[in-house]
Parts: structure tokens; C-alpha cells; sequence
């Protein structure tokens, strides 16, 4: 009860916290809303602000920008047929058509804003209830069991790169290098430090988050906008609230929708985009006017946005409970909560009970404070569409030297973030994704100081890894996940039944 409260105040007696939580919400909305911006880049530009913050306050804003950013991209989604995030690319569909050959942008943005606030809702309900109960099995883990746990955790990079694991595997290769980076935390040896005293701690994560995923975006947004013609949009909204009818007409579809996106968003490897897809296929076919959609159905505006959101709460599960990532943006979010001084797994709950009740409350408050943002301000998140790119990206370009060099104020780290912003650029090119970097990065430590750990208790033996079953299992999930997309397309030919002539 005392972590209860104090979570409580943690939210809602605390001004800067709560007006915190509702800036990232608001910016989220808006980063979510522009074509070219993604939630990973909106998480990674704001970090350098959680340090401003006491306490977990930081932690809340970002919550708020994982929220607004993936309901944000409804909104462009919906009005001009450019999904603002890959998430809301089933959300065009339908959406478009009701928009704009229906004339109806007011009633498929009110869809959007409840359908979304509903799956982010249920999603954080399902991370308050699963959370505790997963933790406390977790709790039997010895070392071997966290180096398959992490060893799991790094072969989710095949599932964040495109499917190929070949360059999945060279993503999760890089990050695993510069984890060992610095001094050994075991034998104090020094480790590819280069005889600077920069790199004797390793290589800092706010600066290769920021050039990763916000520098390199911005490299990419300018290359694309070189010769983009600038085209004024205008909207004009009406009745934004859903009717009963509509309510009525989706309920079920958006409760569906929420439990497939919160069970996708806590298998690691998944994300939004796949929820998504999966909850607009399912709408499809539980529904009784199928013809409908794809020609502005409101199922199939409920389905996609329920599905992608709900995924929020999902991905937080096992990254909570057990310091795995479940997408690219709670991979960043492990790493801030890291940077925070919070190590997650399930000790988490035993050792910091309070801050993570505030997390539980603060996601479910980020998601009500979207809702309450969409149908009240829809109207002005409406016009970011207008922004200029030309306006939009110098902004955005200064702030990630700013907040490069206000994490350490150190010169050095600039240079790293413009280093790693012109790698993550051209490893966006060549389609290689830049959060197999970051899940090498965060738990190549903790699978190698574990490896090593287990072999001590073992005298040197490997089989301590096949001795104990839990490890053996996570390790056999770990090389199915790895080679999955390879798997995966042999089986369906195999099985594939032979067409008849």
C-alpha cells in the first residue's frame, strides 16, 4: 500500500512529474503526426530532458511520448494516407476512405482517439495484473537463467531487422562490441579503450541513442525533402466525438483488438505494425459485412488503432519483469530506466516497488491524458500537418547536439552522436535496423558478466547451461527466435498444400 501511495504522489502530487507526462503525450501526438518521425526517434531526441527531472519524473515523459507517438500516427494516417508511424499503416484503409471519399475526417480521427485510448488502457490494466505475477517467478533465476534470458533477449534482433538475420545478427554484432568497450567489471582489464580516458567507462548511451535515431532521421528527412514540393492541406472537423452507434457497432472489435495487440506486444520481437495488420485481418473476418472494408468501415479504423496501441502495456511486460525488450522503443526505454539508476527485472519490484507502481499509473495516466488530448485539441494536433520540412528539421538537428552535450557536457560526446547518427544513416539505406544495435548494447553486458558467473559456479562446465531446465528452454526459444525468419518460409513450403491442375 505505502508503493501504491507513493507511486500516487509520485504522479499526481507532483507538478513538474504530471506536467512532465502531459508534454511528452502532446509532443509524442505531434512527432507521431509528421511523416518521416518516428517513436524511437521522438523517445531518443527527448531523453537528454529526463535529467532535469527528480525522481522518475523523466521516466513519465517518455512514457507520455511512446503513448501519443503511436496514436499520433493515426492522424496523417486518417487525413492524407501517410501513416505518421509504421503502425498505422492498416489504419489508411479504411480511414482514408471514410475521410475523404466519405467526408467524414471528424468521425475517423473520434474512432481513432477512442479505439486508442481504449487498447492502451487495457494494455496497462493487463501490466499491473501479469507484471507482479511473472516477476515473482522470475525471482528463482540464478545466473544461468539470466544469460539465457539475455541471450533471448539479443536473438530478438533477427525479428527488428527486417526479417534477415544475417543482418540482424551484424546489427546485434556491433552493439555486443561496444558493450565491451571500458574496463572489465570482473577482472579490471581494459578493454579496446585506446589509451583514452573516455572510453575507460564505455561508450555513452545517450549519445549513440540520439545519433541513431534522431540524427540519422534527420540526415534521411533532409535527403528526401531535397526536391518534396510543399503542399498546404486543409481540414476541416466536425463532430470529432464517436456516436453510440459507432461505439456500439466496434465494441467488440476494439476489446479483440486489445487483447491481440497486449499478447503480440509482449512477445518480444513484435511490435506495433504487426498488431496492427493481425487485429485489421481479424476484424475482417469476424465481421458480417466484410465487402465493407477497405472502403471506410469503422471496424476497420477501431481494429488496427486498438491493436497498435495496446501493444504499449504489452511491450512493457517482459521488459519490466525481465529486462527484455519487447520492440525498438522499450529497448530505449530499458536503457533510460537503466541511466536512471533502475536495473529492470524482477528485483525491480522487490527493491523499487514504488517506481514501478509509478510506472504502472503513468502509463495508464499517459494513455486517459491522450484521449482527453485527442477529442479536446484535435483541432490544432490537425494543423502539424502543414509544418514545412524546411522549418521542421533544422530545429530538430540543433537539438541533438544540445542534448548530446548537456549529458555530460562534453565536446567528445557530440562527436560520438554525429558518428553514430551518419552509421545509423547509412545502416537505414542499406535496410539494416538500428535497434539491433541497441539491444546488443544493453544486454551484451549483462549476458557476458552472467556467462562468466555461471561458469564460476560450474568449475568451468558448460552443461551448468543444459543442468538447469529453465536456462535449457530459454536457450532453445533463443535459437527458434533467431532463426525464425529463415524457419518460418521453409515450413510453409513444406507444408504447403499442392495446388490441383
Amino acid at each position: 500500500m505505502d508503493a501504491i501511495l507513493a507511486a500516487f504522489g509520485n504522479v499526481f502530487l507532483s507538478p513538474l512529474n504530471l506536467g512532465g507526462l502531459i508534454f511528452g503525450v502532446a509532443v509524442g501526438i505531434v512527432i507521431g503526426a509528421l511523416p518521416g518521425l518516428s517513436v524511437n526517434m521522438g523517445i531518443a531526441l527527448l531523453f537528454p530532458l529526463t535529467f532535469s527531472f527528480q525522481g522518475i519524473g523523466g521516466i513519465l515523459m517518455l512514457l507520455g511520448i511512446y503513448c501519443g507517438a503511436i496514436y499520433g500516427g493515426s492522424i496523417t494516417a486518417i487525413l492524407l494516407k501517410t501513416p505518421g508511424t509504421p503502425a498505422s499503416a492498416a489504419t489508411t484503409l479504411d480511414g482514408y476512405p471514410m475521410a475523404v471519399k466519405y467526408g467524414q475526417p471528424g468521425r475517423a480521427l473520434g474512432l481513432s482517439t477512442f479505439s486508442s485510448t481504449f487498447g492502451g488502457v487495457f494494455s496497462a490494466i493487463c501490466l499491473v495484473l501479469f507484471s507482479p505475477m511473472l516477476a515473482s517467478v522470475a525471482l528463482q533465476f540464478s545466473k544461468p537463467e539470466y544469460f539465457a534470458l539475455a541471450v533471448f533477449g539479443i536473438s530478438i534482433i533477427t525479428s527488428v531487422s527486417s526479417g534477415s538475420v544475417l543482418k540482424g545478427l551484424m546489427g546485434g554484432l556491433v552493439g555486443l562490441i561496444i558493450a565491451t568497450i571500458g574496463i572489465d567489471a570482473m577482472s579490471g582489464q581494459m578493454r579496446m579503450t585506446f589509451g583514452t580516458t573516455y572510453l575507460l567507462g564505455g561508450l555513452s548511451f545517450v549519445p549513440v541513442l540520439i545519433g541513431l535515431f534522431a540524427f540519422s532521421q534527420v540526415l534521411t528527412s533532409i535527403e528526401d525533402s531535397y526536391n518534396e514540393t510543399y503542399v498546404k492541406h486543409d481540414v476541416k472537423l466536425k463532430r470529432v466525438f464517436p456516436t453510440f452507434a459507432d461505439l456500439k457497432k466496434c465494441a467488440i472489435t476494439i476489446l479483440r483488438s486489445s487483447v491481440i495487440g497486449t499478447v503480440i506486444g509482449a512477445v518480444p520481437g513484435t511490435g506495433g505494425d504487426i498488431s496492427s495488420f493481425i487485429s485489421y485481418n481479424e476484424a475482417k473476418r469476424w465481421s458480417k459485412e466484410k465487402e465493407k472494408f477497405g472502403d471506410g468501415a469503422p471496424e476497420g479504423i477501431c481494429a488496427p488503432e486498438a491493436g497498435n496501441n495496446a501493444v504499449s502495456g504489452g511491450a512493457m511486460i517482459p521488459m519490466l519483469t525481465l529486462g527484455i525488450p519487447g520492440d525498438g522503443a522499450t529497448a530505449i526505454m530499458l536503457g533510460a530506466l537503466m541511466v536512471q539508476g533502475m536495473q529492470p527485472g524482477p528485483l525491480l519490484f522487490q527493491n523499487q516497488a514504488p517506481q514501478v507502481y509509478t510506472i504502472f499509473l503513468g502509463l495508464m495516466t499517459a494513455n486517459l491524458v491522450m484521449g482527453l488530448l485527442g477529442f479536446s485539441v484535435i483541432r490544432l494536433f490537425v494543423k502539424v500537418i502543414n509544418v514545412p520540412k524546411k522549418y521542421l528539421m533544422p530545429i530538430i538537428f540543433v537539438m541533438t547536439f544540445v542534448g548530446a552535450f548537456a549529458y555530460n557536457n562534453s565536446i567528445t560526446d557530440v562527436f560520438v552522436m554525429v558518428a553514430f547518427g551518419f552509421l545509423g544513416y547509412f545502416l537505414n539505406k542499406m535496410e539494416f535496423s538500428s535497434s539491433a544495435i541497441v539491444i546488443g548494447i544493453i544486454l551484451g553486458s549483462l549476458a557476458e558478466q552472467n556467462f562468466r558467473g555461471a561458469l564460476m559456479m560450474s568449475d568451468g562446465s558448460m552443461m551448468i547451461f543444459l543442468e538447469h531446465p529453465i536456462c535449457a528452454i530459454f536457450l532453445l526459444i533463443a535459437l527458434v527466435s533467431l532463426f525464425a525468419p529463415i524457419l518460418g518460409p521453409a515450413l510453409k513450403k513444406v507444408f504447403k498444400k499442392p495446388v490441383k491442375q
